[in-house]
C-alpha cells in the first residue's frame, strides 16, 4: 500500500485493473532492480508496473540536465531521495564550452526543496553550483547524506563549510576534479565535535593546506570512515597519522609521499601500511620518492584499483611496485614509467581491466618532436599480452602503428571502451606512414562487444566506414581531426543503431554529414560539432524538421553570421531552456 495514495501501488486510480502479481510480489521484484535501464524497461510492461515503479523510485539518473525540467521529473516520481545529474557537455573539459554557459544546479534545489524534502544523495558532473546553493541545500533538507561533485565549478570552500556545519547525518562528501575557489582549509573545522557518521571524504583536488588537528580528529571520531582521499599538502608524517586513526579504510588517497624520514619514523610507516589490510584502492602519491615505496607493499596485497595518476614513477619503481599487487584489476599511470614500465604491468597483472595512461606533459615540445620519452606501441603490446581481460583503455602516446593496434586487439577481444589518444594531430602510421585507418577497423571488427570509442591519428572516411559497419553495440564516439568528407559521419549514423553521443571536433564534415542523422538525433542523448563545416542556415533546418530536439548554437565569432562554430544537439521534453546566455543561439 503506499500511504499518499491510500490504495495499492498496482491499481490504477480509476480501478479499472489490477496486476496479475501481488502487490507485495512486485514491490519486491522492483526493489531487486538496480539499475535506471532495467527499472525504465520495467515501466513500459503495462500501467500498472509503471505506476508501481513511479511509486516506488527512489534513485533517479539524468544524463543532460537540460533534457527535462526539475517539474516534469517531480510529477514522474514524486519518492525520490537520490539524484544524480549531468550537466555540460564532455568537451567542456577541453575548454570548448565558454565560462557562463548554464548547467546551473540552483533551479532544481529550489524546486526538490517542497516535493523531495527527504532528498539524501546528489551527485552533479559538470555542473555549477554556487556557494549558495551549498548553504540552501544544507539547510533546506534535514536528511541529506551524501554530496559528490565531479568537474564542476561556482563554487568555494565557503560553499564546504555551510554543508559541514549543517549536515548533520553527512555519510559522503566527494569533490573530484572541480574548478573550485580554494579559500584556505578551516571548512574542516566546521565539522561539529559531536559528528561521527562520515563514510567518505575525498578533498584530494583542493590547493591549500588543511587545518590537520581538525582533520585528524575527524578521521578518529568517524569509526565508519571507508574512504579517505587527501590532498597534496598533507605530508606524509600526517598521512602516516591517519592511518593510525583509520585501520579499517579500504579507500586511501595519500598526500605528499616525499619527505626526510629517520629510520624510527619509516618503520613506523611501515607498520601503518602494514595495519592496513582492507585497503582495495590506493592514490596520492603525490611528489613520490622511491626509497620509501616499500612501505606500502605490505598494504598492497589486496589491492584492486592502484592510481598512480599524480606519481611520476619511473619505470623500475613500477617493476618492483606491481607484483605486490596480485589482484590488481584497474591501473592509472603516467607516461613516465615507459614502455619498459608497461611490460612489468603486463608481466605482473593478469588479471588487469582497466588501464589508463596519462601524459606527464602533453606540451612537452621535445617528446612531440621526436625527443624521446613517453609510451609507444611496444608498451600497448606488451600489455595486452600479458592481460587478456583488459576491456577498458585511454591510451595517451605519440606514436603508434596499425600492426599494434590490431595486435592489441586481437589480444583483448573483450574491449568496451577503447580510447587511444595520438597527441599529434594526424599522425599516420610512423612505419609506413599510412592513415591508422586499419588500426580502428582492427578494433571494430574483432572487439564486438565495444561501446566507447575515441580515436585519433591520421584517418580518413575508410575508419568510418569500418565503425558503420562493424560497431554495432558502439554508444559513445568521439573524434578530432579526422575524415575526408560528410560521408564518414554519414557511415557512423547510418550504421550504428545504439549510439547515444557522438562528439565532434576540428572534422571537415558540414551541412550534408549533419541532416543525414535527421532520423537519429532523437534517439540519440546528444551531438556536439565544433569547428566543423556547419552552416546557421542547416542548423536552422534540422531544427525545423526535428521540433523536439534543441538545437543550440553556441556564437563567440560575430564576424561570421551563417557559421555555426560550435553546435549542440539533444533531445529534450522540456523545450527550449529558459536560462540560455545570449551567446547561445537556441533555433
Amino acid at each position: 500500500m503506499d500511504p499518499k495514495r491510500g490504495k495499492s501501488l498496482t491499481q490504477e486510480q480509476e480501478g479499472k485493473h489490477v496486476s496479475s502479481f501481488p502487490d507485495e510480489v512486485l514491490e519486491r521484484v522492483l526493489l531487486s532492480i538496480k539499475s535506471h535501464k532495467d527499472r525504465s524497461s520495467v515501466s513500459l510492461v503495462c500501467k500498472d508496473w509503471f505506476n508501481a515503479e513511479r511509486w516506488s523510485r527512489t534513485r533517479v539518473f539524468i544524463g543532460n540536465c537540460y533534457s527535462v525540467s526539475p517539474e516534469i521529473l517531480i510529477r514522474r516520481f514524486p519518492n525520490i531521495k537520490s539524484v544524480t545529474l549531468k550537466g555540460k557537455p564532455r568537451f567542456s573539459d577541453f575548454n570548448l564550452v565558454p565560462p557562463n554557459w548554464g548547467a546551473d544546479i540552483h533551479s532544481w534545489l529550489t524546486a526538490f526543496a517542497s516535493a523531495y524534502p527527504f532528498l539524501e544523495e546528489l551527485r552533479l558532473k559538470r555542473m555549477t553550483i554556487r556557494d549558495d546553493s551549498l548553504e540552501f541545500l544544507a539547510q533546506k533538507f534535514v536528511n541529506f547524506r551524501a554530496l559528490s561533485l565531479v568537474s564542476c565549478d561556482g563554487f568555494s570552500t565557503e560553499g564546504l563549510a555551510a554543508i559541514a556545519t549543517y549536515c548533520r547525518n553527512l555519510t559522503e562528501l566527494d569533490i573530484q576534479e572541480n574548478g573550485i575557489e580554494d579559500l584556505g582549509g578551516s571548512w574542516l573545522n566546521c565539522f561539529p565535535d559531536y559528528f561521527t557518521s562520515l563514510e567518505v571524504l575525498n578533498f584530494a583536488n583542493l590547493s591549500s593546506e588543511v587545518n590537520f588537528d581538525a582533520l585528524e580528529r575527524l578521521v578518529a571520531r568517524c569509526k565508519s570512515l571507508k574512504v579517505l582521499k587527501v590532498n597534496k599538502n598533507v605530508s606524509l608524517e600526517q598521512s602516516q597519522r591517519l592511518l593510525l586513526r583509520g585501520p579499517q579504510l579500504i579507500e586511501l588517497g595519500t598526500g605528499s609521499f616525499s619527505q626526510e624520514f629517520t629510520l624510527r619514523q619509516y618503520a613506523e610507516l611501515e607498520t601503518a601500511f602494514n595495519n592496513c589490510r582492507k585497503l582495495h584502492t590506493l592514490s596520492g602519491l603525490w611528489e613520490v620518492t622511491s626509497m620509501y615505496l616499500p612501505a606500502l607493499y605490505p598494504a598492497c596485497a589486496n589491492l584492486t584499483f592502484l592510481n598512480l595518476s599524480y606519481a611520476c614513477l619511473q619505470s623500475a619503481e613500477l617493476a618492483k611496485l606491481l607484483p605486490n599487487c596480485p589482484h590488481l584489476q584497474r591501473l592509472w599511470v603516467l607516461d613516465t614509467v615507459e614502455d619498459k614500465g608497461l611490460e612489468a604491468v603486463g608481466s605482473s597483472c593478469p588479471l588487469l581491466e582497466e588501464l589508463r595512461v596519462f601524459p606527464a606533459d602533453p606540451f612537452d615540445q621535445d617528446a612531440a618532436f621526436g625527443g624521446g620519452g613517453g609510451v609507444t606501441e611496444e608498451g600497448f603490446v606488451a600489455v595486452s599480452r600479458g592481460c587478456p581481460k583488459l576491456r577498458y583503455t585511454l591510451y595517451f602516446c605519440r606514436q603508434m602503428t596499425n600492426a599494434a593496434v590490431e595486435t592489441v586487439a586481437r589480444n583483448c577481444p573483450n574491449f568496451t571502451h577503447f580510447r587511444l589518444c595520438i597527441m599529434n594531430p594526424c599522425e599516420p602510421d610512423y612505419t609506413t606512414n599510412q592513415p591508422m585507418d586499419e588500426a580502428f577497423g582492427a578494433v571494430v571488427k574483432i572487439c564486438t562487444k565495444l561501446q566507447r570509442l575515441a580515436v585519433s591519428g591520421l584517418l580518413t572516411d575508410k575508419t568510418f566506414e569500418y565503425i558503420g559497419k562493424y560497431a554495432k553495440n558502439l554508444e559513445t564516439l568521439s573524434l578530432a581531426f579526422a575524415g575526408n568528407s560528410d560521408r564518414g559521419m554519414q557511415y557512423v549514423l547510418e550504421g550504428c543503431p545504439k549510439l547515444r553521443k557522438l562528439e565532434i571536433r576540428d572534422c571537415p564534415f558540414g551541412n550534408a554529414a549533419l541532416l543525414s542523422g535527421l532520423e537519429r538525433y532523437e534517439s540519440m542523448r546528444s551531438l556536439w560539432m565544433s569547428a566543423c563545416n556547419v552552416t546557421m542556415s542547416a542548423c536552422s533546418l534540422l531544427a525545423r524538421e526535428m521540433p523536439r530536439l534543441n538545437v543550440e548554437v553556441i556564437r563567440e565569432d560575430e564576424n561570421d553570421d551563417n557559421q555555426a562554430e560550435k553546435v549542440y544537439v539533444y533531445r529534450s521534453i522540456a523545450g527550449r531552456r529558459r536560462d540560455a546566455p545570449n551567446f547561445v543561439l537556441t533555433l
